[in-house]
């Protein structure tokens, strides 16, 4: 679909975001690297949804950050930064050597996105459930203004914990929010343990229809999956839209994957170096 002050852009094809998300996680990989660790797990987990959504669906400007008519993007799960930071770097909203600053004295890149700091950050996050919150504002005030941008958010499941992301859902079925599309990294695993032992989720997708949300699940690493659900938002008419990414916390890098004790991670030489060479970096 066409709308209106649309910016013209060539949109990747699978193969490419397949090697961009390469590209990403090889970047990443290096920038924790040099910050002396990061949120590995959940970082890495993000990765093609993100590539998805900056390289092929979102209509955004990297020369014009805020730029009125663009769509908005909220990492409601804040401390998936390094991933966006990542990704925004290569989509070319700032130079790619910026990031060897990451988390360090006076950089604008922290552990969280700052909207003040950061180019192509739309949102200040990082305290669980904020973002989906942020975001439905965002859309209600879209429709308010009869904007034809949209907002898509991304959420992790551990964070879905929260009441307020809750709340939130309420809000956005009660408005029917159909210019809101989010994006749960469904990869079972938070920084406290499997997120079904914690505390259940499931059944999950039947939760958040019950709040008004059209729903569809997919392989959050496969990304002809991932673009078909993205370009077929909205599910339905007058329903805010959720996707549900199945993913692998730690994806790319064989010794994190999976496991909820590499939510944040410090690498020592040798992991370094088996990381690079699994990334296949230089």
């Amino acid at each position: 679909m066409v709308r209106c002050n649309e910016v013209p852009h060539k949109k990747a094809s699978i193969n490419e975001l397949e090697e961009k998300a390469h590209e990403a996680r090889r970047l990443l990989a290096k920038t924790f690297e040099i910050a002396g660790g990061g949120h590995y797990g959940g970082c890495m987990s993000e990765i093609d949804v993100l590539t998805a959504l900056y390289f092929r669906v979102l209509n955004v400007d990297p020369k014009r950050p805020k730029w009125e008519d663009r769509d908005r993007f909220v990492l409601s799960k804040g401390h998936g930064a390094g991933g966006l930071c990542a990704v925004l770097a290569l989509a070319g909203f700032f130079p790619v050597e910026d990031l060897s600053t990451y988390n360090q004295l006076d950089s604008p890149f922290g552990m969280h996105p700052d909207m003040n700091k950061i180019p192509g950050v739309d949102m200040s996050t990082g305290s669980l459930g904020l973002g989906i919150c942020s975001a439905v504002g965002m859309a209600i005030a879209a429709k308010l203004d009869k904007k034809s941008w949209r907002v898509f958010s991304v959420l992790g499941d551990g964070e879905c914990h929260e009441g307020v992301v809750w709340e939130a859902a309420m809000a956005a079925g009660h408005y029917k929010l159909d210019n809101l599309i989010a994006i749960v990294d469904r990869n079972t695993l938070s920084m406290d343990g499997c997120t079904e032992e914690v505390m259940s989720l499931e059944p999950f997708k039947e939760k958040w229809e019950a709040f008004g949300w059209a729903v569809r699940s997919v392989n959050g690493h496969n990304m002809a999956e991932i673009v078909d659900a993205l370009e077929a938002t909205p599910f339905e008419p007058s329903k805010p839209s959720l996707i549900i990414a199945r993913t692998t916390k730690g994806k790319g890098i064989s010794f994190i994957e999976n496991r909820w004790d590499c939510h944040y991670a410090v690498f020592n030489e040798e992991q370094s170096e088996r990381a690079r060479k699994e990334l296949e970096i230089c």
